[in-house]
């Protein structure tokens, strides 16, 4: 999983829609008898310049990480003008340093990093762009921005918030409302980054109290060992927050091994399986909030835009932009459909 996403870049409305729609136009960099201007943006389907992207990232051994590779390596295949190098992926910082610096050594035209440990590999980073290479840092920030061109990723406060605020506006009425936590790994800054922001949200109702939380370990394993804990401990609660639809798995496990169904729970990232159950509405999960994958697919479209000199359509500037933070939208009952097609496995 993501480890630190705290930049706050652009905002578009629906992750996996509106990355995808701001970069499906580009308008050149290339001079004419008119200057470019955003009403006049030229087609980004359209076969340009052929460009070579180098994708490096970490080992796919969860669900979401999986589906950032798949996101990528389709993304790229749409695109008759991109070649794709991508590495085998590992959590060793050393042999993915040695992967991005094999890719440098190919001179490929853009490197696309999801790093393993963003602060272990900015000078990898910094080494990139120093050989000309532009950098599309995806999601696990590198320390200095001197070591990336442009950084892409997910918003875990706002996955909080907007988990938060669906719960609150379930429970709004509800007087003494309870609400209990099933946490990531609480090492992971984006942990507590997910934490930060479901209590801000619950601040905005004072009928809600949250009155347990455990942390587990974005394992299907732990989520049941930890959820069978909470329910032990929590005879009565109206909601759930849990922050991982890989662990959730697991969680449900528990709930339905204990026979519960008195509350309602929301789920993290956006996986199928918890899609799927919410379409089924037989279950007590009933939302999750997304940290879309499709993240990857829009930075195959950023670095294929930095290889052929365009900007984003749909945006004034010539180029695209330094960073880009995807919404994280809450999926239920009402939106599913749409959504399913972006459910990773």
């Amino acid at each position: 999983m993501p480890e630190i996403t705290s930049r706050r870049g652009l905002l578009f409305g629906t992750a996996a829609v509106s990355a995808g729609v701001l970069l499906a136009g580009c308008t050149s960099n290339e001079s004419g008898d008119e200057p470019a201007s955003n009403d006049q943006p030229a087609a980004d389907d359209k076969p340009g310049k052929q460009v070579t992207i180098g994708f490096a990232g970490p080992q796919a051994d969860h669900g979401w990480l999986n589906a950032i590779n798949d996101n990528a390596k389709s993304r790229a295949k749409k695109y008759k003008d991109v070649t794709l190098e991508i590495t085998e992926g590992s959590n060793d910082t050393a042999q993915q340093i040695g992967q991005i610096e094999t890719l440098i050594n190919k001179k490929v035209d853009v490197l696309v990093v999801l790093p393993a440990d963003g602060k272990a590999l900015t000078q990898v980073g910094l080494q990139a762009m120093r050989a000309g290479i532009p950098v599309v840092n995806l999601d696990r920030i590198f320390n200095s921005p001197q070591a990336y061109r442009c950084w892409i990723g997910g918003d875990n406060y706002g996955m909080g918030l907007n988990a938060g605020h669906y719960i609150g506006e379930k429970l709004k009425d509800k007087k003494g409302a309870r609400v209990i936590e099933l946490a990531g790994l609480d090492n992971l800054e984006l942990t507590k980054q997910r934490t930060q922001g479901f209590d801000a949200a619950l601040k905005n109702y004072p009928n809600i109290k949250k009155v347990a939380r455990q942390a587990a370990e974005f394992t299907v394993e732990s989520g049941q060992a930890k959820m069978s804990q909470l329910l032990q401990a929590q005879s009565n609660f109206d909601a759930l927050w849990n922050h991982d639809d890989d662990q959730g798995v697991g969680a449900l496990r528990a709930i339905e091994q204990a026979g519960r169904d008195d509350f309602l729970m929301v789920g993290g990232a956006g996986a199928l399986s918890a899609m799927q159950a919410i379409e089924s509405d037989n279950s007590v999960l009933k939302a999750t909030v997304l940290y879309p994958p499709t993240m990857a697919a829009s930075a195959i479209d950023l670095a294929r835009a930095l290889g052929q000199g365009k900007g984003v359509g749909g945006l004034a500037e010539f180029e695209i932009p330094a960073s880009l933070t995807l919404y994280s939208a809450v999926v239920d009952k009402a939106n599913v459909k749409q959504y399913l097609p972006t459910g990773f496995k």
